[in-house]
């Protein structure tokens, strides 16, 4: 499958799971259930495809821990985020990880971007920047070093994930490698739960049909996106699966009708496509 079918796919899978985990109720906890589903439906196979196929070095087991540490930090840190400030504030901050991302790549693995792919990845990130200012309230600063973090873990797992994709040939294997960082997040997950909420798992089920999508949406999604990465880099890759905010912004305000700001949310949509299309162009 090439890059940008692997990265098309991907974007319509998270994007509808998102829309779906938007309109549940709080105590629900979707992500929680998606990441169960995702670790009964589908680790099983990816994992024992995995195991079948790695050399384990030191190098690949370093990969694993990595990826699996920045895993459980990026829900920890987002679910944090998330009890101080709204989706519309966190989610594109977050996002702006492709920055990050490219810096890392250039140091640690030499990975060089050109002029326009970086003009691109500016652009890109302005326009989620633009975003995020839509969704400001009163208690902003609390949820900053949260974000902040929880990009920060993006951009590790992301690198670590796309340097696995040398050890790992099949999409299989692929789905096996995340799913250790699943459950390392899923695992975290539950611990915050009960220290926080006094229980081990949420008190309000989600519904089957929606532990499904998202149990197959939450894995094949971030699967095709390191699929991508075998032959673009993690920060190209990154950036045009943002296509999947500008295509949920679109939704939220055209079926959805929520008109909050909806001029500057346009325009902030506009300047993510702009980005991205700088950036294909570089290749």
């Amino acid at each position: 499958m090439g890059a940008f079918l692997a990265i098309g796919l991907s974007v319509l899978m998270h994007v509808g799971w998102n829309l779906m985990a938007r309109h549940q109720k709080p105590e629900t906890f979707a992500l929680w259930w998606a990441l169960l589903a995702h670790l009964i439906i589908l680790a099983p196979w990816g994992m024992t495809m995995m195991l079948s196929e790695v050399v384990w070095t030191s190098s690949m087991l370093g990969l694993v821990i990595v990826s699996a540490t920045a895993n459980a930090a990026y829900f920890i840190a987002l679910r944090q985020a998330y009890l101080h400030a709204p989706v519309a504030l966190v989610y594109p901050l977050v996002r702006s990880s492709p920055i990050l991302i490219a810096l890392w790549g250039h140091w640690i693995f030499k990975e060089q971007l050109g002029a326009t792919a970086w003009a691109g990845l500016v652009i890109s990130s302005l326009g989620l920047l633009l975003l995020a200012l839509t969704g400001r309230n009163g208690s902003d600063r609390k949820a900053l070093p949260w974000a902040a973090l929880a990009m920060l873990s993006t951009s590790l797992y992301s690198l670590s994930d796309k340097a696995a994709t040398a050890h790992i040939d099949s999409f299989g294997g692929l789905v096996g490698f995340i799913s250790v960082g699943y459950c390392a997040a899923w695992v975290a997950l539950t611990i915050d739960l009960k220290r926080r909420d006094g229980v081990w798992m949420p008190r309000q089920r989600l519904r089957w049909p929606f532990m499904l999508i998202g149990g197959l949406s939450i894995g094949l999604a971030y699967a095709l996106v390191i699929h991508a990465m075998r032959t673009h880099s993690a920060a190209m890759v990154v950036t045009f699966t943002n296509a999947g905010i500008v295509l949920a912004t679109v939704v939220s305000i055209l079926i959805f009708k929520e008109k909050q700001h909806w001029p500057t949310r346009i325009g902030a949509a506009f300047a993510i496509c702009l980005g991205i299309v700088v950036m294909a162009s570089s290749k």
